[in-house]
C-alpha cells in the first residue's frame, strides 16, 4: 500500500509549560513519528509569561508535516497566586482555545486523517474533557516514574475508600503500597500527601490521573519491574488506567546552549582520569542557604576527591522562583575562606551546568543529584551510580526507590525537603554528606555494577525487542484502531 493510502491520524499533545516537562513529552512526540509515520502530531503550546527557555526549546524543534507546533492565545494568569493555582487556572483559561484548535484540525481530516487521541501532561488532566466532548481517547503522559505514580493512585484510593486521610497517615511511621516491595516510610512520601491545607489539591489532581484511557510513563519495566507487574496484578491496582513505561525518554546528545563557561567544564573534564569527579546538581530549582553551603563546601574538601559543583543563587521570594547564578565575587564570602584557592587544582564552583555532557563524560564517576525523575533516568542511561539528595514533589519517593529497592544508589539523605516558601527542613551536616560523597565515587561498589548493568538495559529498552519497544507498540496499536479505514 502506498503511503499517500495509508490510513492516517491526528493527535492532539497538550504538554505543560513546565521545560522539564516539556522536554520529555516533545521527546516521546518525536520517538511516537519515528516509530509510525501515519501520525500527525499536534502540539498545542499554552505559554507562561517570562518562560524563555521553554519558548527557545519550542523554537528548536525541527517542525515537519508530521509535527505541527501551534501556539495557543496568551491569557493572563490572575495576579497573588501560587503556581500550583495559577498553572491550574491557566489550563481552564485555555480550555475554549484548545477546543478552537481541535476543531480547526477536525476540519483538516481529508488531508491529515482524523483525530484519534489526546495526549495531556500529567498537569493538564483537565484537558481530558475536552477529548471527551472530541469522543476520542485520553491519554496522561507521566513525567516520573511508576513507583511515584502507584503511591499517588494508592493513596487516593485509601483517603477516598477507606475515609483515610493525611492526620492519620502522620501517625505512622510507614506504610504498605502496592507498587513498592519494602513499606513506604511517611517521611519519604511527597509534602502535598502530608499536608491537610494540600489534601484538596492532592485529591483533585490524583483524581484526573484515573480518568483517561492510559498512562504514558517515562520509565522502562527493566528498571521498575516489580511496579509494573504489580500494576497488572495486584487487586488495588486493578481497574486503573492501562500504564505504558516507554521510557527513557531524553535527549542522550542534547544540544545544549554553548557557552565559554561550559565549554571551559568539558575542557576541563577532558584533563581528569575516569570516573575520579563527583558531580553536584539539584535541578532547575535547587538552591541552598548560607549555612548548608558551608557544610557542602567542607564534605568537598574534607572528602579530597575531584568534583564540579553547580551551586546556584536562592530566589528571595521562595523555592518556586528558579533560582539564579551568583556573581563570582559573592562566591568567596559565600565559601569558606579559602576554599576557591585551596581546592583550584581539583574542582571546579560553576553556576548553570550542561547536566547531559557532564554526565555523559568518562571522567565523572558519581552524581549527587536532587532526585529528579530526568536526572535519574541521565544518570542511569550514562551509569553515573547517584548520592541521593532530594528536595520537592516526589524526589523523596524516588531516592527512597533508588536507596531501598533498587539499590541503585547511595544516600546522603532520603527525607530533606523544601518547602514552597522556601523553608529547608534541616541542616545536613558535612560528615554524613561526606560519606555519600565517598561512596559514589568507590570504582568496585556494589551500586556502581548495578547502574552500569542497568544502563545497558536502558539503551536497549526502546530497541526492537525491548519492553518499552512492545509498549509502544501496543499504545500505537491503540490508537490506530480508533482510526476506521
Amino acid at each position: 500500500m502506498s503511503i499517500s493510502m495509508m490510513k492516517k491520524a491526528q493527535v492532539v499533545f497538550i504538554p505543560s509549560s513546565s521545560l522539564s516537562h516539556l522536554v520529555s513529552t516533545l521527546e516521546f512526540a518525536k520517538l511516537l513519528i519515528n516509530r509510525d509515520n501515519r501520525f500527525r502530531l499536534n502540539v498545542l503550546v499554552m505559554k507562561l509569561p517570562n518562560n524563555s527557555e521553554a519558548e527557545s526549546y519550542i523554537d528548536s524543534l525541527p517542525i515537519s508535516d508530521s509535527l505541527h507546533v501551534i501556539n495557543l492565545p496568551e491569557t493572563s494568569l490572575p495576579p497573588n497566586t501560587d503556581r500550583a493555582s495559577a498553572m491550574m487556572a491557566l489550563i481552564d483559561s485555555q480550555k475554549p482555545n484548545v477546543k478552537q484548535a481541535v476543531s480547526n484540525l477536525t476540519a483538516q481530516e481529508q488531508q491529515h486523517g482524523p483525530l484519534a487521541a489526546f495526549i495531556v501532561d500529567m498537569s493538564c488532566t483537565t484537558m481530558i474533557d475536552v477529548a471527551k466532548e472530541f469522543s476520542v481517547p485520553s491519554f496522561v503522559f507521566f513525567t516520573s516514574g511508576v513507583a511515584s505514580l502507584g503511591l499517588m493512585l494508592h493513596l487516593h484510593t485509601l483517603f477516598e475508600r477507606d475515609n483515610f486521610d493525611s492526620t492519620q497517615l502522620l501517625q505512622k511511621n510507614e506504610l504498605a503500597v502496592p507498587s513498592f516491595v519494602n513499606s513506604v516510610p511517611i517521611n519519604s512520601f511527597p509534602s502535598s500527601m502530608l499536608q491537610k491545607e494540600r489534601e484538596s489539591f492532592f485529591m483533585s489532581y490524583v483524581g484526573g490521573l484515573k480518568k483517561p484511557n492510559g498512562i504514558i510513563v517515562n520509565s522502562f519495566e527493566e528498571l521498575e519491574s516489580h511496579v509494573v507487574h504489580s500494576f497488572f496484578s495486584h487487586p488495588d491496582l486493578a481497574g486503573l488506567p492501562t500504564i505504558y513505561p516507554v521510557g527513557p525518554l531524553l535527549n542522550p546528545e542534547p544540544k545544549t546552549k554553548s557557552t565559554a563557561d561550559s565549554d571551559d567544564i568539558i575542557i576541563w573534564l577532558d584533563d581528569q582520569p575516569p570516573s575520579s569527579v563527583v558531580f553536584l546538581c539539584f535541578g532547575t530549582r535547587g538552591s541552598f542557604y548560607a549555612d548548608q553551603i558551608q557544610e557542602i563546601a567542607h564534605a568537598i574538601e574534607n572528602s579530597g576527591v575531584r568534583f564540579i559543583w553547580s551551586l546556584r543563587k536562592p530566589s528571595s521570594k521562595g523555592f518556586i522562583p528558579a533560582p539564579s547564578d551568583y556573581p563570582l565575587s559573592d562566591l568567596d564570602s559565600l565559601l569558606p575562606n579559602g576554599f576557591l584557592d585551596r581546592t583550584a587544582e581539583i574542582g571546579k564552583v560553576v553556576g548553570w551546568a550542561p547536566q547531559s555532557q557532564i554526565l555523559a563524560h568518562q571522567a565523572t564517576g558519581g552524581f549527587v543529584s536532587h532526585c529528579g525523575w530526568n536526572s535519574i533516568l541521565e544518570s542511569i542511561y550514562f551509569g553515573v551510580p547517584i548520592a541521593t539528595w532530594p528536595l520537592c514533589a516526589e524526589q523523596q519517593t524516588n531516592a527512597f526507590e533508588l536507596v531501598s529497592e533498587l539499590k541503585i544508589a547511595v544516600e546522603i539523605a532520603l527525607d530533606y525537603r523544601v518547602e514552597l516558601n522556601g523553608e529547608h527542613s534541616y541542616l545536613l551536616r558535612a560528615d554524613k554528606i561526606e560519606r555519600g560523597i565517598k561512596s559514589v565515587l568507590d570504582k568496585n561498589g556494589e551500586v556502581r555494577k548495578k547502574v552500569k548493568e542497568m544502563s545497558e538495559k536502558s539503551k536497549k529498552t526502546l530497541l526492537e525487542g525491548g519492553s518499552s519497544y512492545t509498549y509502544l507498540g501496543n499504545l500505537i496499536d491503540y490508537i490506530m484502531n480508533q482510526v476506521s479505514d
